[in-house]
């Protein structure tokens, strides 16, 4: 599951995922469905064309992001690419319905496409929603699914158990079916927290999570519990959100947001902290936020979204930049990191 490979990927080599293997580095598709701000298309397709020529092959989309909108960006670029040279991910979970009168703007999305969501983790609706994101995408097959959102930060807690439930005995069922045909090589979740990732190993045979957080420079939460089960039963963290929605990229700064909130007083002086040990060996604060994951056997991917060829450019450069050892052990003897945290080689 962990071992990198030398490949056409270069510099970012791959890890195991599954029955593929993916780049180190991917590209999280969020950002292209316009979350929070609209991308005019000429910009999210070059996004997407550049980080092909940069050497990633490893995408990562869903019918949530702009209700469809980033699975058409992804395939109007993707399907003119060798089919066997890229890995995509996308979701079930949603499945989307055509409106007329859809608001442009919802759930964060602005300027989405016209279709509404409904929840639905049954089989068929697994089945369908495969179908549908094909269609969008304009390929013939999928080589990941994640179940989308299937936990308690999305439904809340009292319909939650039963969501939970529909998605084991539904959606995990057809896609277990699918991985067995050979249709697809890869099932997991796809969620905020890592709780639900815990309990559905308990339910199912799943080949990894794509989390949001919960295992980052910051934010080290995962680490006790589920990434030790993730070890002992093979499955891979595909790692989103890796600036923790912002703290990590712009810093302890006045308004600085983290896992989507308003960072509290003492996350802005956890960070500032980091950021001075950051200064003191020269060591971009967002370089440590991508490099810091693969510390951990258990990782296998992050998956920063990018808005800009530029920002696919950056985010390159920074997981390949330099970090000293002591850098790593210093924020440790610091005790800004948990004390059994595997440290980066």
């Amino acid at each position: 599951m962990t071992s990198s490979s030398t490949s056409s990927l270069g510099i970012l080599g791959t890890r195991k995922l599954g029955r593929t293997a993916i780049s180190r580095m991917g590209l999280g598709g969020a950002p292209l469905g316009n979350l929070y701000a609209p991308i005019p298309e000429d910009e999210a397709i070059g996004t997407i064309a550049r980080a092909w020529d940069l050497g990633v092959r490893f995408f990562d989309t869903a019918p949530l992001y702009g209700f469809g909108l980033s699975e058409h960006r992804m395939g109007q670029v993707l399907r003119t690419k060798p089919r066997d040279q890229f890995v995509i991910s996308s979701k079930v979970g949603r499945l989307l319905t055509a409106k007329p009168d859809a608001p442009h703007d919802q759930s964060n999305f602005f300027g989405a496409l016209p279709f509404v969501q409904h929840y639905d983790y049954g089989y068929d609706a697994a089945m369908r929603s495969i179908e549908d994101s094909l269609q969008r995408l304009g390929l013939a097959r999928l080589d990941i699914v994640f179940i989308h959102d299937c936990a308690a930060d999305t439904h809340g807690p009292e319909k939650a158990p039963a969501m939970f439930k529909a998605a084991m005995e539904g959606a995990y069922r057809a896609l277990d079916k699918l991985r067995a045909e050979g249709t697809i090589a890869a099932v997991g979740l796809g969620v905020n927290g890592w709780e639900v990732c815990l309990e559905a190993l308990k339910h199912g045979d799943f080949d990894g999570f794509l989390l949001a957080g919960r295992y980052t420079l910051a934010d080290q939460t995962a680490l006790p519990l589920l990434l030790p089960a993730c070890v002992k039963r093979n499955a891979a963290i595909v790692l989103g959100g890796p600036y923790n929605s912002g703290i990590l990229a712009t810093g302890a700064r006045p308004g600085a947001t983290f896992n989507y909130a308003p960072a509290t007083p003492e996350m802005l002086r956890r960070v500032a902290a980091i950021e001075a040990v950051c200064d003191r060996f020269a060591v971009p604060l967002r370089a440590a936020a991508l490099q810091f994951p693969f510390g951990h056997p258990a990782l296998a991917a992050v998956i920063p979204g990018a808005r800009s060829p530029a920002e696919v450019e950056g985010n390159l450069a920074l997981i390949t930049h330099h970090i000293p050892p002591a850098f790593w052990a210093a924020l440790a003897s610091e005790g800004l990191l948990a004390p059994e945290v595997p440290l980066p080689a």
